[in-house]
């Protein structure tokens, strides 16, 4: 468990020195891998799921203001 976390520092340090060095490329690289570290590990297995929660939940408040599934007119 520990050396996950060594390598999503390292990632994440990475995106940083990217992000000075303004190269948005490889800091997206950087990021992402991090972030696909951070999924694999115990701590973050619930991400996509509440991801998917909040999504819909934002679904389902903005279905008044954007008329949902009816036709307007």
């Amino acid at each position: 468990m520990g050396t996950i976390g060594v390598l999503i520092f390292f990632a994440v340090v990475g995106a940083v020195i990217c992000a000075k060095a303004r190269s948005a490329g490889g800091a997206v690289v950087f990021a992402l891998i991090a972030l696909g570290l951070f999924i694999s590990t115990p701590a973050g297995a619930g991400l996509p799921g509440m991801l998917t929660d909040f999504m819909s939940s934002v679904s389902q408040a903005s279905e008044p203001l954007t008329g949902g599934s009816e036709a307007v007119g």
